[in-house]
């Protein structure tokens, strides 16, 4: 029996469902029962009948799903995998900004620990943010921890006063516009897709400005057959599954997240065998993490 083989009995034997970043390997994308972006993967969770969830993705998306399926047993495929900036806020700033700004409302990116969306009003993710930012009641928003999504959304919805954290994705920061362009050189006819993760001056320059999902669902739609692609370039097993005639162009090699690539079916199949790591919350920290990201789920339907 081959590791593939083996890894589809495993799951059949466990009542496993095995949930993937669209920024993993292409090849565990493939042995995956569910593909897709932080908004969707969080959206699911809730509705799956399985009782074993192996989360291919990195720490924060396996926290959101014990969050929200506390019942279940959550195993990561790798227990390193994180996400810089995750930890880029604290709470003590957040305390801080809310002595000061006590009509302020704290919208939290889903890229962020458990104990952070715990001190945190609503959380978004990069689909969604702009929609739930302006059905929220307050003006003041603290928009915690990017930087570039919080003054896109900002941007959205001019209406409400941002304060913005200095947090970053270090792949979307990495893709310079001098970069851009020059892949736009190369390629003229190409339109420029990007994540909202990226600088204003990447954005300024895009032809089209949006979620990972968002982007493949723009580009899969789209009547155009080339791409310059400004994200994680995990994001072209599934542009080409979509779209096998058109062309998708990279800006350079730094779009790269090592902690995505640290999964690799060898550790799928191991997290099936032994159901561990485990991801694991206490109940009080998971109760609290619970209310801000069940509130994305309410205002975003």
């Amino acid at each position: 029996m081959n590791q593939i083989e083996e890894i589809r009995k495993l799951k059949k034997e466990k009542n496993a469902v095995i949930l993937a970043h669209y920024y993993v390997d292409g090849e565990v994308q493939a042995i995956a029962d569910y593909v897709g972006d932080s908004y969707y993967l969080s959206k699911l969770a809730t509705t799956l009948k399985e009782q074993v969830i192996i989360f291919c993705g990195v720490s924060f998306m396996g926290e959101s799903a014990k969050i929200l399926n506390p019942e279940k047993i959550v195993v990561m495929a790798d227990e390193h995998a994180d996400c810089p900036m995750a930890h880029m806020v604290d709470i003590e700033t957040i305390e801080k900004i809310r002595e000061e700004n006590p009509d302020a409302c704290v919208v939290c990116y889903v890229n962020s620990s458990a104990e952070i969306k715990a001190h945190s009003d609503v959380c978004v993710t990069s689909s969604n943010a702009v929609r739930i930012v302006k059905a929220l009641p307050a003006r003041k928003i603290f928009f915690i921890p990017d930087n570039n999504l919080g003054r896109y959304v900002s941007t959205q919805v001019p209406e409400k006063d941002f304060i913005f954290h200095d947090g970053f994705c270090h792949v979307h920061k990495s893709i310079e516009k001098a970069n851009v362009l020059a892949a736009k050189e190369a390629h003229p006819d190409a339109l420029i897709l990007t994540h909202p993760e990226c600088t204003e001056d990447v954005l300024e320059i895009s032809d089209f400005i949006g979620s990972t999902s968002e982007i493949i669902d723009y580009a899969t739609k789209s009547s155009q057959n080339t791409f310059i692609i400004c994200t994680e370039m995990g994001i072209f097993y599934e542009l080409g599954q979509k779209n096998p005639d058109k062309k998708f162009y990279s800006v350079g090699h730094r779009q790269f997240c090592p902690n995505m690539k640290r999964i690799t079916l060898n550790k799928v199949l191991s997290a099936l065998q032994t159901l561990t790591p485990e991801m694991t919350l206490s109940e009080e920290l998971a109760a609290k993490a619970s209310l801000p990201l069940n509130r994305m789920l309410e205002l975003a339907k």
